[in-house]
């Protein structure tokens, strides 16, 4: 028998799987679990051909085999894998999972530098973005809500894993009439979808936002047309979600399709809808409270990232 290797020796292991439910089961959602195990362990992990191959250092490899062993296991036992049967797993070997703050960047580039988290509650969004198929962020502006879900939108349609981006947001009038404004339909509704097409235009060239547009790889929406659609391969992000009635909530929410990731975001401070008229982004918090796979972000004033008189005013008028 050879001399065991170094603990920082670097060496690969590779596992083959029975089927293809057996590595979806183990993958997790997204491959969520690959991620943690990944992060965890620090090791280099491809799935491919029904074979998880992963390399890293001597330790890291020893244990990861032991905690993928272990999951086998329990899958072939009982074909499934429960929420905490992974953290178990990994606990068995020392190690602890840190959920709250990534530090890889998000895989979009803003100007040549990589979009990442800023604040604590920021890191937490994008992890529950990336754990979850329904998230809901609510929190006062600046707080970089929108921008950080079209950031992971673009990363996720560029790692080819969804297809299409879908951005909408409710045309809801703060102040002023859209029968006013001049123009056709569309015209009148460009006001409201112009921070998502900012958003955009701030990490990708405009050139290159107008081709994905032309191509259906992103549509840019009112609420309202996605009434009736199912939508399948997508990442939707649905802004400014406080001037969305119950109704109206409730009809986005039931556009899930197959393999389709939602974030939900608004500030429940600053609804316009008319005197009366209950925010289905209140309303949902009540009703979605606990489902598996959804999860509520809540940012604050410490998550302001834009000028800090944003940070200033928010207080007053909290005050």
């Amino acid at each position: 028998m050879g001399e065991t290797p170094g603990s920082s020796t670097i060496v690969e292991n590779q596992i083959h799987l029975e089927s293809d439910q057996e590595a979806s089961v183990l993958f997790g959602n997204h491959d969520k679990n690959l991620r943690i195990m990944r992060d965890v362990f620090g090791v280099k992990i491809v799935a491919r051909n029904g074979v998880l191959k992963y390399e890293g250092k001597y330790d890291n490899v020893k244990k990861l085999t032991e905690v993928v062993n272990s999951l086998l296991k329990t899958i072939r036992g009982t074909g499934k894998l429960d929420e905490d049967d992974i953290d178990i797993a990994i606990a068995g070997t020392g190690r602890v999972i840190d959920h709250s703050i990534p530090e890889r960047p998000i895989g979009v580039l803003k100007k040549g530098e990589s979009v990442t988290p800023r604040t604590e509650g920021q890191a937490k969004y994008v992890n529950a973005i990336s754990n979850n198929d329904l998230v809901f962020c609510i929190g006062p502006a600046g707080t970089g809500k929108t921008y950080l879900a079209v950031s992971l939108a673009l990363s996720t349609m560029k790692s080819g894993y969804l297809k299409k981006i879908i951005l909408a947001r409710p045309a809801v009038e703060a102040g002023e009439r859209l029968g006013f404004l001049p123009g056709d339909i569309q015209a009148k509704v460009n006001p409201y979808l112009r921070p998502l097409y900012d958003a955009l235009a701030d990490m990708v060239e405009i050139g290159q936002v107008k081709k994905f547009i032309e191509n259906d790889l992103i549509e840019v929406l009112p609420l309202a047309f996605m009434r009736g659609r199912t939508l399948n391969d997508s990442f939707i992000i649905l802004d400014e979600a406080q001037n969305c009635t119950v109704k109206q909530m409730k009809t986005f929410l039931t556009r899930f399709g197959i393999r389709t990731k939602v974030v939900v975001t608004g500030d429940i401070t600053q609804i316009d809808l008319p005197s009366g008229e209950k925010s289905g982004l209140v309303d949902v918090q009540e009703r979605l409270n606990g489902v598996s796979g959804v999860d509520f972000i809540y940012l604050t004033r410490k998550d302001i990232v834009r000028h800090r008189l944003v940070r200033d005013i928010v207080d007053a008028y909290d005050n």
